[in-house]
């Protein structure tokens, strides 16, 4: 329980929460906030939820709350058996009940964010029969059913797409490389172009090029075909080789065999046959569907700790224990009877279990048999593929594997060789090519600026003199600073060791005996240190033992403290639950009626009564409903075919009226004629 409500207490402190609990005060909670922290968890997860639970009446939050964990398909403990003890527990805020909740939520947040995104498009509306009926109703329902499946292949897809590795900066990268290349071979194109511009005829040479590589890319697809149907051709050869071998074998077979060894052979293989299909499958078959049973039980079982694992190992080893307890019990009152029978039913039970190992192994080896076969029949086919004479067996192959492995990890090796020196051939190449480029053309500006003004080749002269005359000079300077340099150090050395000699020599004679004093120091010194490790590491050693007693008792102290808050928590919470309840039951004993409605046994008594007789009113109104919609749904139809009936006069109305329109106007345009 305490590992429950750490593990609360840091995913609360964490984004997107943020509450900043500690143990005390995330137990200190009352009712009211365990419900809205809650709620607040719910609404991390579906952003529907996201309300303030002051807003809403009780049974509203517990109705909302309950309709999303049964969408998240959260199972109760095994603690709180009863949903309706469940239901109570949620809507007063118990924390036997909130504090699982929270648990279970905050594990997985993450997965049950995107069950209740789902959740949304995939929870099908239920549409009572009698409205499927109308066909715009089932046409509509129908619609609704494809477009969820569209949506359900639209997530598939998204989520392949996530998980398949595809980046966009990968993708960005390589289109970039990509672009890098295309640059690179316009360019070479455009140099092989500016090549090609000066020979003679090149449009020719260009058509003919064209053809003759249209005349290799033939050849190729020519030589692909050829090389498929040799293989078409090997394969058919080998399918007529196998077929001939069978046919070689049954007739070996029916010339050599007699009619009792065929029958004997077809009896084998039918007990073998009716053995696996009457007692070893239906066995196997018996066995999975237990243990698929027992393996769904325990994943629609709610996520166990390691306590309640404990205590299932515990009934484990009790049951085991009467078990065997019961079989001893039982051999020592049959023993003298069944003696006889026991050594049979053992005796039938090995026989049994051999026949099955056996059974097991002939089974084993006609499928290793079958599938050695396929293998032989694949490597011959690989080695005529490849035009092998001899195939390589024992020693030889592998002499000659561990060979070709050698050869091919030298040619990796000098393959990346080769390709690190052809990168960096080609890169200094064209850096070259820009540098000679760059000289050329300052060289081609600096030569027409001399031309213009009348002194070519000055530049080059000029370099050349400053270059000679800078040398020369830098030479002597050298020269002259290092020769006078020598000379002033030389000096300075032969004065400084004259002194030297002059002040180290009472020094020397002190430092002698100094010596000798610091030898005998440092032989005292050593044995003293030697002392002081040997007393230090005791202390040491004493000093940890210690702090580690010290830091044990700390953390007991910490931890006897922690459970006395807890417990005078509890305390508080059981007095307050017990002043509450002994208030409840005075007023619920009490005479006064006015007491006696303030009970809340009294309140939810006349609630229920209340729903009760809600309830009856609007079954009377649906079974008043039901019993018009029929007279109704005639009387509507009769109406519709009324208004059809009007609309039809009303629009032969209108006609009779127009071609008596256009009558009068013909004869008044006769008349007017007439008159003329």
């Amino acid at each position: 329980m305490s590992e429950q409500i750490q593990f609360i207490v840091e995913k609360l402190n964490q984004e997107p929460f943020r509450k900043n609990y500690n143990l005390i005060t995330f137990d200190s909670l009352e009712s009211m906030q365990l419900l809205q922290l809650l709620n607040d968890v719910l609404g991390e997860i579906d952003p529907k939820h996201a309300v303030d639970i002051r807003e809403e009446l009780p049974e509203q939050t517990a109705k909302r709350m309950l309709s999303l964990l049964g969408i998240l398909k959260y199972k109760p403990p095994g603690s709180i058996s009863d949903l309706s003890a469940f239901r109570q527990g949620l809507v007063t805020g118990s924390k036997p009940v909130i504090h699982p909740v929270l648990h279970w939520l905050l594990q997985r947040t993450n997965e049950l964010k995107k069950r209740a995104y789902l959740a949304r498009f995939l929870v099908k509306l239920e549409v009572p029969a009698e409205f499927l009926q109308d066909d715009t109703v089932a046409d509509i329902n129908k619609q609704y059913e494809e477009l969820m499946e569209a949506f359900k292949n639209l997530h598939k897809e998204c989520e392949q797409l996530k998980t398949s590795g595809l980046s966009t900066a990968e993708i960005r990268r390589d289109i970039s490389a990509m672009e890098e290349e295309k640059d690179q071979l316009i360019k070479r194109v455009e140099r092989l172009k500016k090549r090609v511009e000066t020979v003679q005829n090149h449009p020719r040479m260009l058509e003919i090029a064209r053809q003759l590589r249209l005349e290799k890319e033939r050849e190729e697809s020519l030589a692909q075909q050829k090389q498929e149907q040799k293989n078409q051709l090997f394969h058919a050869e080998q399918r007529l080789q196998r077929a001939q071998l069978q046919l070689k074998e049954m007739h070996h077979a029916v010339v050599d065999s007699k009619p009792e060894s065929l029958m004997k052979k077809l009896e084998e293989e039918i007990n073998f046959n009716s053995y696996l299909v009457t007692e070893k499958i239906p066995r196997e078959l018996e066995s999975k569907k237990n243990s698929a049973y027992f393996l769904q039980k325990v994943v629609a079982e709610p996520a166990m700790s390691q306590s309640d694992l404990n205590v299932l190992e515990i009934k484990i080893n009790e049951v085991n224990a009467q078990m065997n307890q019961l079989i001893e019990k039982r051999m020592m009152k049959y023993e003298p009877i069944d003696s006889k029978f026991s050594m049979y039913r053992q005796q039938a039970s090995i026989i049994s279990r051999k026949k099955e190992a056996k059974a097991e192994e002939l089974q084993a080896a006609k499928e290793e048999m079958s599938s050695t076969e396929k293998q032989m029949l694949q490597k011959t086919s690989q080695a005529h593929e490849l035009e092998g004479s001899e195939v390589l067996k024992g020693d030889e192959f592998k002499h000659y594997v561990n060979k070709l492995r050698s050869k091919n990890t030298f040619y990796k090796k000098k393959r990346l060789e080769i390709a690190e020196i052809t990168a960096e051939y080609g890169i200094l190449q064209r850096t070259e090519e820009l540098l000679k480029q760059r000289h050329e053309a300052i060289q081609q500006q600096l030569q027409a600026i001399e031309d213009k003004k009348g002194i070519s080749g000055y530049s080059y002269t000029q370099e050349e003199l400053e270059r000679v005359s800078a040398v020369k000079s830098e030479m002597d300077e050298m020269k002259g600073r290092t020769l006078d340099n020598m000379s002033e150090m030389v000096k300075k050395l032969n004065a400084m060791v004259a002194e030297k000699k002059a002040s180290l020599a009472p020094v020397i004679k002190e430092l002698r005996q100094l010596r000798q004093k610091c030898q005998e120091l440092t032989q005292e010194c050593d044995e003293k240190k030697i002392q002081y490790d040997s007393c230090a590491a005791g202390l040491e050693s004493s000093r940890s033992t210690l702090e580690q007693e010290v830091k044990g008792l700390l953390e007991e102290c910490v931890q006897e403290e922690s459970n006395y808050r807890y417990i005078n928590c509890m305390k508080r919470n059981l007095e307050v639950q017990l002043q509450r309840a002994k208030e409840e039951m005075k007023a619920y004993v009490s005479s006064d009626p006015q007491e006696r409605r303030k009970a809340i046994r009294e309140q939810y008594t006349r609630m229920i009564l209340e729903q009760e007789n809600l309830g009856k009113k609007l079954r009377e109104k649906q079974k008043v409903v039901r019993e018009s919609h029929g007279p109704n749904m005639k009387q509507i139809k009769m109406w519709q075919d009324f208004e059809q009936l009007m609309e039809c006069k009303r629009e032969c109305f209108l006609k009779q009226q127009n071609q008596t329109a256009i009558g009068q106007v013909i004869q008044e345009g006769g008349k007017d004629r007439l008159v003329l």
